[in-house]
């Protein structure tokens, strides 16, 4: 049987090493996976955080491992290229730091075993992203694992994938449930047992067959987003000839329909489902990217606080086991890969293998509604660009072979032309708008969009991007560009009455739900991050613009007072505001009401 042993612990690093080790050096400093080398110089600004190769050394040995036919070694992210060395042979190189993927390294096992990787997060016309307003955390940054597999097995190494597709399809109140399977190739006598069960773990349906089956659900329980996230669970055994299991692996999934319509939004189930939500860059304060289980929970524990419905997950394959949360808590998400702000010719290649990476790898996730193609890609590349079209074409044509069921999408620059011919190529499309910060006045935002739609009435359109900064200042006459708490919450404000009032708009992102690392920014007083976020990047403060969001979308009885932090006031008459979702509130001076 297959079994998964964690390589996380105490690994010698270096950013020093100039060959490939024959052993571990007790004079590199020794970690624990998930690790950053950037954790504390990609969050402090003047853009110098080191952007390099890191090398990574471990010793293994063979009598602490499962007795097994067949080892792979698992790497769940390692940014942005990586070199994987064992016993001083390169077994594999790999472009791209936010998918998970694997090696073979069975006939390279012996009793004593050094494991060497190599990891760069440094410059390169091939790999993405290169240009972009976050920092490119370098390091081992997620799960390293060795999974240790029979002879005869369910594949690893088909894109990397899980090994198991499910496509639910409902027919009236069943499910037709088509359940694709890969395996090494059967030996006589083999067979795959492909068995659903619900929520409660009770059978649903079973079948055994050569590694494909249909099944039916009867009378399916739908998954309908944060109303009703319910999951089923399909388990695929792999058998021997006399009914030994060799291999089992098994996946959640849900079974719902979805509809995004140009002109009424989307829709879950057939029924009208307003899409509100946020955006999330995953790293924090202090330890980058290299989070723990915790940190996931908490960040979705906040999202689903704020009332959101949605989760655009920029700008690059994130977590599998957020995915997990994001199913487990019934949001929808528009998943998406890192083609960003600047067209490299040298990287359709790259763009190509990560789509096909987060599209094999997530295929399961009811939450997944959309794939995006790319994110302002037009900031440093001409409209009209041929090959970054091309790009666009092949990314937009693979997603759809890959999985028909989903839609495609993009986020496209302000300044996009609305008549671009590239912005044509999605399903759906998003704009990322900054009126109010950037450009111009926050009013201007909805008769923006109200331009596109009346351009292109069938393009369903979103708002995938729109925020404005804020830190620890205070203003009682609150204005653009002041960095203000008040001003945030102005701005959201304005925006949350025009974008909620167009329900043509297929879905709306806050940037961001929390402040991020941007390593090059130096503004507002404190370098190094982009402030956007409702929460900062420590998640110890909720802003008060969380506050305007929540009064809209949650359904959790609260009052909010605005401007905790504002103290030191001036003025001889203060104004107070004050968020609720309640029908009625009181306000209380000293006792006196």
């Amino acid at each position: 049987m297959r079994a998964i042993v964690s390589l996380n612990a105490k690994w010698a690093f270096t950013k020093e090493a100039d060959t490939i080790p024959t052993e571990v050096n007790p004079r590199w400093n020794f970690v624990n996976l998930p690790h950053t080398w950037n954790g504390i110089d990609g969050q402090d600004g003047n853009n110098d955080y080191y952007r390099g190769v890191g090398t990574y050394a471990k010793h293994i040995s063979k009598r602490d491992l499962p007795d097994s036919p067949r080892y792979f070694l698992e790497l769940n992210g390692a940014n942005a290229s990586a070199d994987v060395y064992w016993n001083g042979t390169h077994l594999a190189h790999h472009d791209g730091g936010y998918s998970t993927w694997r090696v073979d390294v069975s006939e390279a096992m012996t009793e004593e075993n050094l494991l060497v990787i190599t990891v760069d997060n440094g410059i390169s016309e091939t790999v993405y992203p290169q240009n972009a307003d976050f920092t490119f955390y370098g390091g081992l940054y997620r799960d390293v694992n060795l999974i240790c597999v029979p002879a005869s097995h369910f594949d690893l190494l088909t894109y990397d994938g899980p090994g198991i597709h499910v496509t639910p399809t409902i027919q009236g109140e069943d499910a037709e449930v088509k359940v694709e399977t890969w395996t090494t190739p059967l030996q006589p006598g083999q067979q795959v047992r492909i068995a659903l069960t619900d929520l409660c773990g009770c059978p649903v349906a079973e079948t055994i067959c050569a590694g494909t089956a249909v099944l039916t659900i009867p009378k399916v329980h739908r998954w309908h987003g944060r109303k009703d996230p319910y999951l089923y669970t399909a388990t695929a055994e792999l058998l021997d000839g006399d009914g030994t299991v060799l291999d089992r692996i098994s996946t959640r999934f849900g079974c719902r329909t979805f509809e995004i319509h140009p002109e009424k939004g989307f829709f879950l189930n057939g029924e009208s489902y307003p899409l509100h939500g946020v955006c999330r860059h995953q790293d924090r304060w202090g330890i980058g990217n290299a989070l723990l289980p915790e940190h996931h929970r908490e960040d979705m524990e906040l999202i689903c606080e704020v009332g959101a419905n949605t989760i655009r997950l920029a700008h690059y394959q994130q977590s599998q086991y957020f995915y997990d949360l994001a199913d487990e808590k019934g949001m929808i998400v528009w998943a998406e890969i890192p083609y960003i702000s600047r067209h490299m010719p040298g990287g359709r290649a790259n763009t190509l293998s990560m789509m096909r990476e987060l599209i094999t790898q997530s295929y399961n996730h009811p939450s997944i509604v959309v794939w995006g193609l790319s994110n302002e890609i037009t900031m440093f590349t001409p409209e009209d660009d041929e090959d970054m079209m091309e790009n666009h074409r092949l990314l937009n044509d693979l997603a759809h072979q890959l999985d028909p069921t989903r839609r495609t999408t993009m986020a496209l620059l302000q300044a996009c032309n609305p008549d671009a011919k590239y912005l044509q190529i999605p399903d759906v499309v998003s704009w990322n708008h900054y009126f109010g910060w950037y450009v111009g006045t926050t009013d201007q935002v909805g008769p923006a969009l109200d331009d596109f739609h009346a351009r292109h009435p069938d393009i369903p359109v979103g708002c995938s991007e729109y925020g404005a900064e804020a830190l620890n200042w205070h203003n009682s006459d609150p204005k653009v560009w002041d960095y203000s708490e008040e001003y945030q919450a102005h701005f959201h404000e304005e925006y949350i009455k025009q974008l909620f009032a167009r329900p043509y708009l297929w879905a709306t992102h806050v940037w961001n739900m929390f402040d991020f690392a941007a390593d090059q920014r130096m503004e507002g007083g404190e370098n190094g991050q982009n402030h956007k976020g409702l929460v900062t990047i420590d998640r110890k403060y909720k802003k008060d613009a969380f506050y305007a969001y929540k009064a809209w979308l949650s359904d959790d009885p609260f009052v909010h007072i605005c401007g905790k932090r504002y103290v030191d006031r001036v003025e001889a008459v203060t104004k107070v505001t004050v968020y609720s979702n309640l029908p009625e509130v009181e306000l209380f001076a000293n006792g006196v009401p």
